[in-house]
């Protein structure tokens, strides 16, 4: 780590970090009380200090319920935000938790309550303290669960959320600047145990990060990695959007359309490049299925099988069916229906599951 990966942040930093936001109506600050998420609010107070007119902050902590210490920090937290001048909430995970799957539960649960907390607050933007180590954490994760190029993207600068966008403006600062930048301000934060707790993915990974670095992969190049793919993401969705038009414009006066169905050439559809394919079920797929999110390996399951059906059309293994319309292939996915008949594939909602009597 460099000399600059060290230093506090200055004043003209903070000022860039947060420029883009000068014209929100008002902003929220996820504050947990650790040390990211304490230099967030300090830096973001200190940045509204030097405007004369600008947004307004409010300061929301969201105590999840796993340890008992969480809220004595909720109070620490409120008690600087008062002493910086804002306004703070302290919102509360209710019910039964989880037994399996909890750090993505309790991350969906913190979502869903700042976005409400925006609303409340009028707030456009909730803005949280994730840092370019998260960043490469969150690769690092996604890298051995076998995500796609999406997934690898990592987390974006910017992410809308029920119409609230979340903002994570300190995604290129190392963690080891907001703590100088604490220690030089002389102000303390919360050290989270759960953290090192190696129960779970996320701090086993953080543990190889030292190995990593030593051989050159260090933060600031895995971040770098996430942007790079962040980017082929973003053409390709471009290449996507552009055969989404390149169907409906092969797409005969009779096809079937609607705001239920979505429907392409088969002939058509098996010419595009494979990832290209893939995003147009997954798309198809996401907004009409009633079962949440399609997984990409089922997606790709599903791809192999629709082209080997296609394949199979063409070579006329089953040329009265093709003749006749009858399905050749009918699938049910994410709650979607994915059919392929008379040349053409076809995907809408799927019948609802049938309850069977207890």
């Amino acid at each position: 780590m460099s000399d600059d990966d060290n230093s506090p942040i200055s004043v003209r930093e903070a000022k860039q970090l947060f420029a883009k936001l000068k014209s929100a109506p008002a902003l929220v600050l996820a504050v947990s009380g650790g040390p990211d998420s304490i230099a967030l609010m300090w830096l973001a107070a200190r940045w509204r200090r030097s405007l004369a007119r600008g947004p307004l902050l409010t300061v929301v902590t969201v105590d999840h319920g796993l340890r008992s210490e969480a809220a004595r920090e909720a109070r620490e937290v409120k008690r600087l935000a008062t002493e910086l001048g804002l306004p703070h909430r302290t919102l509360h995970w209710r019910g039964a938790k989880p037994k399996t799957g909890l750090p993505a539960a309790a991350r969906e649960a913190r979502y869903r309550l700042l976005v409400q907390a925006a609303r409340s607050a009028g707030a456009s933007h909730v803005l949280t303290a994730h840092t370019r180590d998260d960043q490469a954490e969150t690769l690092l994760m996604r890298l051995v669960r076998g995500s796609g190029l999406a997934g690898l993207s990592a987390m974006a600068r910017l992410t809308p959320r029920d119409g609230i966008v979340l903002a994570r403006p300190l995604l290129d600062v190392p963690k080891a600047r907001l703590i100088a930048t604490l220690k030089r301000a002389k102000i303390g934060f919360a050290d989270d145990p759960t953290n090192r707790d190696t129960a779970f993915t996320r701090p086993r990974l953080r543990a190889l990060l030292p190995q990593l670095a030593a051989e050159g992969g260090d933060a600031r190049s895995l971040a770098r990695l996430a942007g790079r793919l962040a980017r082929a993401n973003a053409a390709v969705e471009v290449l996507t959007d552009g055969a989404e038009r390149f169907l409906r414009l092969r797409d005969r006066d009779d096809a079937p359309h609607g705001p239920g169905m979505r429907s392409f050439e088969a002939g058509a559809f098996a010419t595009l490049p494979e990832e290209v394919r893939l995003r147009l079920l997954l798309r198809a797929i996401n907004a009409l299925g009633h079962e949440g999110p399609a997984e990409l390996g089922k997606v790709e399951t599903l791809m192999a099988v629709l082209d080997q059906a296609i394949l199979d059309q063409d070579m006329a293994a089953s040329p009265r069916a093709a003749a006749n319309g009858r399905p050749v292939l009918k699938q049910t996915l994410a709650g979607a229906l994915i059919s392929l008949a008379g040349g053409r594939i076809q995907i809408a909602p799927a019948p609802a599951r049938r309850r069977r009597d207890r």
